[in-house]
């Protein structure tokens, strides 16, 4: 990572995203009276986040890989428009490891992690061997998968049920939980296809299934002098199929103790793979017990539910965290006051399997 690319001032931001995300972050820099560039395909040209930006920059047609997720044609637009900072939003390019060192090539500043804390964390049983040396718990796991009879010595040796899950990706993608012997060997082939089409990378693993699971989330934030900060955690334990329905802050089920420990736990996850900038480490939480699951190396879709209860903005905090500015507050300075929920509204069809 060239360390010199990303600690100067920001000027001008390139926002490679669209929709909602693209608003936010324009609204931000707007605060912040930092100029912006929104890039958009063919199907985006009256959008609102094109209207918003100083200037705006045709990428290319609505198909994603020919415009949003186009590492050239973004760096590019920042080249054209003289941006000196890309902050990436979430989905498309925002965990690109590559996407990022391009930008370092190009002197141009990531809003976001370093390409080596993507790289630890993007890949989930790296993420599990590099937390897991750092004291933080993890769910009883195997390595990589190779010879399906190395799930079956595992099976033996925990118990059922378990998880097979694949090592890339996230969103539930490759997930199957296990409770009958012979459904084993189905679910690991089934997973291994799941994740070599959504992927192209079909190393799986599997946990021992945790009972009675709460999804918890800590939203975590580090600068570039080494500082951690902890803002407290989101409950996203309503999902279906293992899509998050509703967020909220705080946690009913998570108290002052408890909140201590795991926001410890996550900070520490976060300084064992050298991460700076916005990120959120996920637990599962039973009885209890809390085990690490995953890191989001960048900003998360329910991130403003963490905003509205520490007042704390954190795509300001991002681009603060980018120019090589400390966090301007301690840990203690982090309270949650009040309660804030999310829903994510899905326009389905019951009367045809829920489809869109």
């Amino acid at each position: 990572m060239a360390a010199g690319t990303r600690s100067k001032q920001i000027n001008r931001v390139l926002v490679a995203n669209r929709g909602e995300i693209a608003v936010r972050v324009i609204r931000a820099c707007r605060e912040l009276d930092i100029a912006t560039v929104a890039v958009y395909s063919d199907a985006d040209e009256r959008a609102l986040f094109v209207k918003m930006a100083d200037t705006a920059v045709n990428i290319g047609p609505p198909s994603a890989s020919l415009s949003y997720l186009d590492k050239g044609k973004i760096l590019a637009a920042a080249k054209k428009t003289r941006a000196d900072a890309i902050h990436p939003g979430y989905g498309f390019l925002s965990e690109n490891a590559e996407f990022v060192r391009m930008c370092d090539r190009a002197g141009v500043n990531f809003i976001g992690p370093p390409a080596s804390a993507m790289e630890a964390m993007g890949n989930k049983v790296s993420a599990r061997n590099t937390v897991s040396a750092a004291g933080v718990p993890i769910v009883p796991g195997t390595p990589p998968i190779k010879d399906p009879k190395q799930g079956e010595a595992f099976v033996k040796q925990v118990g059922l049920p378990v998880l097979v899950k694949a090592a890339a990706g996230g969103g539930g993608i490759g997930m199957k939980v296990v409770e009958k012997p012979e459904e084993l060997l189905p679910a690991i082939e089934q997973c291994q296809s799941m994740a070599r089409q959504a992927f192209g990378d079909d190393t799986i693993f599997i946990e021992k299934y945790v009972a009675e699971p709460r999804h918890i989330e800590i939203q975590v934030i580090a600068d570039k002098q080494g500082n951690y900060r902890h803002l407290g955690e989101r409950e996203c334990s309503i999902q279906r199929r293992h899509q998050k329905l509703l967020e909220e802050s705080p946690s009913p089920a998570i108290g002052p103790e408890l909140r201590e420990r795991m926001g410890a736990a996550a900070v520490e996850a976060a300084r064992a793979c050298g991460y700076f900038n916005a990120g959120t480490i996920e637990f599962i939480f039973s009885r209890g017990d809390f085990y690490f699951l995953e890191m989001n190396t960048r900003l998360q879709v329910e991130h403003p539910v963490t905003e509205m209860v520490t007042g704390i903005d954190l795509v300001k905090t991002q681009i603060a965290v980018a120019q090589g500015e400390p966090l301007g507050f301690g840990q203690a300075d982090v309270q949650q006051r009040g309660w804030a929920i999310e829903f994510r509204v899905n326009a389905e069809d019951p009367s045809n399997g829920f489809m869109p």
